[in-house]
């Protein structure tokens, strides 16, 4: 069977259309019958709807030599209450790991904690996170949004970095504009993640997600990250990106401050061989029930992974 890259892309585009749309989430996990399905599609990118989940998956990661990040999953909270009650649970989220002692940071979206109600909301509740995490020892990662709200999560994340050192922040490569914005936090404390970015852009805004512009973008901000010796996670599960990492800047990759940061169910040998290899490795792992925009956008990002989800239909 053949497929015409625009096919493909045309499919992945409208994937990220569903997964912004508010809507139609509601109105799709609204009967039990659909509900049941897509949660089942979910299985493979989720740890499960509780913290014991995912600590559960972190243990599994760590047995294969690998750290982890943990994500409460949910976004664009647009009601103050709902936001502390999220906050309450990474809180939560924190102590639990403490307790369990694993080798896992905490990930979360500023909008999760209130940022589009109120900057300050979210400010607030963001620091509340920062102190719990802070005796962790280890990153609390501020994770990528839409570039609309890009302006928006870099200015709170340098109020944040002022009295927390330890939070780290996402820069998606995909975006035209992450250059300049890597400059500006190469100045903060915090370590870095770099993605490609999975939010449907339009073109002058972004790089076309599997175009060699965008494959450029990435090894020249991971090249600037590895050489100003910042802390920074090469976050792709994109074999072919690997391997031009791995061909652009060999051994420097083995450096203490640099590691690969792979999603759950995505890429798993492929980490598994570069923690063999010597490289620094961490599984990002998720857990809630708010999943729906992160597991289309998964999907989204490879057109095949449609194959995939019918085989889980299937189990």
């Amino acid at each position: 069977m053949n497929i015409d890259q625009t096919d493909w892309e045309r499919t992945a585009d409208v994937l990220r259309g569903w997964a912004l749309d508010e809507d139609l989430k509601k109105r799709m996990l609204a009967d039990p019958r659909i509900a049941a399905v897509a949660r089942r599609l979910s299985q493979r990118y989720i740890a499960g709807e509780s913290p014991d989940d995912a600590l559960a998956a972190v243990r599994s990661a760590a047995a294969r030599g690998h750290l982890g990040s943990i994500e409460y999953v949910g976004e664009s909270i647009r009601s103050a209450d709902v936001a502390a009650a999220e906050t309450a649970v990474f809180v939560g989220l924190a102590h639990a790991i403490a307790a369990a002692g694993l080798p896992a940071t905490v990930s979360f979206d500023l909008s999760h904690v209130g940022s589009i109600i109120d900057p300050e909301l979210g400010f607030a509740n963001a620091a509340e996170l920062a102190r719990a995490t802070a005796p962790l020892d280890r990153a609390l990662m501020i994770s990528a949004e839409g570039s609309d709200r890009t302006d928006l999560v870099l200015d709170l994340y340098e109020r944040l970095a002022v009295e927390h050192p330890h939070v780290g922040i996402t820069l998606q490569a995909r975006l035209r504009r992450t250059p300049a914005d890597l400059e500006r936090v190469l100045a903060l404390p915090g370590r870095i993640r770099l993605v490609k970015g999975a939010f449907l852009e339009t073109d002058d805004v972004a790089y076309r997600r599997d175009s060699e512009e965008m494959y450029d973008a990435y090894l020249s901000l991971a090249g600037r990250l590895v050489s100003s010796r910042h802390a920074v996670s090469l976050a792709t599960h994109d074999a072919s990106l690997v391997q031009r990492l791995v061909a652009h800047h060999g051994d420097a990759l083995r450096a203490d401050h640099v590691e690969f940061e792979m999603l759950m169910g995505l890429g798993t040998r492929l980490l598994d061989r570069l923690s063999a290899e010597g490289y620094r490795t961490r599984e990002y792992v998720l857990f809630g029930r708010e999943w729906w925009l992160y597991v289309l956008n998964r999907i989204a990002e490879d057109p095949h992974r449609l194959f995939a989800a019918v085989a889980d239909l299937g189990r």
